[in-house]
């Protein structure tokens, strides 16, 4: 079973001690979020978990005891760093900031770890097209040595966006074109793999790949260890990606990214942040009398002749 930590909130932000506490405490407890009283449990002893992704804007909280996990566990880490400032993304470091935790990050994991996310790709008067590419190109040049490829989508236009950011451009084609060749020619020149995230469109002709985000040839690679062959289904549409459990919830993260699809309003996530407890087996609030608890399935995709000989290795 592969174990996600970060498609629903950012965990290792702002619950970080709670996770730690899971890892710890050998098992977690997740909340279905279409079915609240129907709850899932998911052993977290080694031999139970294939690989745990995370995925954050800031890992800066939870690095000095990573090794907590990485040390028992097979792992791969998406970083988000984008052109945005506080306007788009209220809560988050600054890029400085952000690129040496992220080096801080690839020293203690290794870079073949680390794919460092620029998304979601969206435009308006302030972030134009120019700026995407000369803020890319800066940070490519600084991050190129502590990963081991970039990931980036171009936004989805869902109803509530256009609620939370008027202030949109909506992408053309010939927008989604010039952005790519603007970005897959500064990976070239920093030698940087780069690939894209549940987008459609072909950018072959730029060097940019379309394979998922999360699949067991990437895992695979970054843990030194073989999976079976297995189709990848994906989460949505243009999703390439293995299927994973996640143990987060939505509407409990304080970023405040007005692009967020995780989030309905903030003052829920406010509302929902007070009814954490790190010691709870549940990210939020504890087990009521009315839930049911079922345990989940945890098949392995590693192959059975797979010999765990130098699972940590790193760069």
């Amino acid at each position: 079973m592969i174990l996600n930590t970060g498609a629903r909130t950012d965990t290792v932000n702002y619950y970080a001690e709670w996770l730690l506490n899971r890892f710890r405490e050998g098992y977690v407890l997740a909340r279905n979020p279409l079915f609240p009283n129907k709850v899932t449990r998911y052993e977290l002893c080694p031999d139970k978990i294939d690989a745990v992704l995370f995925c954050s804007k800031n890992y800066a909280p939870i690095l000095t005891r990573l090794r907590e996990i990485t040390d028992a566990y097979r792992t791969y880490f998406h970083y988000t760093i984008t052109a945005y400032g506080r306007d788009v993304e209220p809560n988050v470091p600054d890029i400085r900031t952000s690129m040496q935790t992220l080096i801080e990050l690839s020293k203690i994991v290794g870079r073949k770890k680390i794919a460092w996310r620029y998304d979601p790709v969206l435009l308006t008067e302030k972030y134009t097209i120019a700026r995407h590419l000369e803020t890319f190109a800066y940070m490519a040049e600084t991050l190129a040595p502590y990963i081991d490829r970039c990931i980036f989508s171009f936004v989805e236009m869902y109803k509530k966006l256009t609620v939370n950011m008027p202030e949109l451009i909506a992408l053309t084609e010939s927008d989604k074109e010039r952005l790519a060749e603007g970005l897959g020619g500064i990976a070239k020149k920093f030698g940087i793999r780069i690939q894209t995230c549940g987008t459609n469109g072909d950018y072959s002709c730029y060097g940019i790949r379309s394979s998922g985000c999360a699949t067991l040839e990437i895992l695979a690679n970054a843990n030194g260890c073989e999976f079976r062959e297995r189709k990848h289904k994906g989460l949505r549409e243009g999703c390439h990606c293995i299927e994973s459990r996640d143990i987060g919830a939505y509407d409990t993260c304080l970023n405040g990214c007005k692009y967020c699809y995780a989030n309905k309003d903030m003052a829920k996530v406010r509302e929902n942040f007070k009814r954490h407890d790190p010691r709870s087996p549940l990210l939020l609030g504890n087990l009521l009398p009315t839930d049911e608890v079922t345990q989940g399935a945890q098949k392995s995709f590693l192959k059975s002749s797979f010999v765990q000989s130098s699972l940590f290795e790193s760069d």
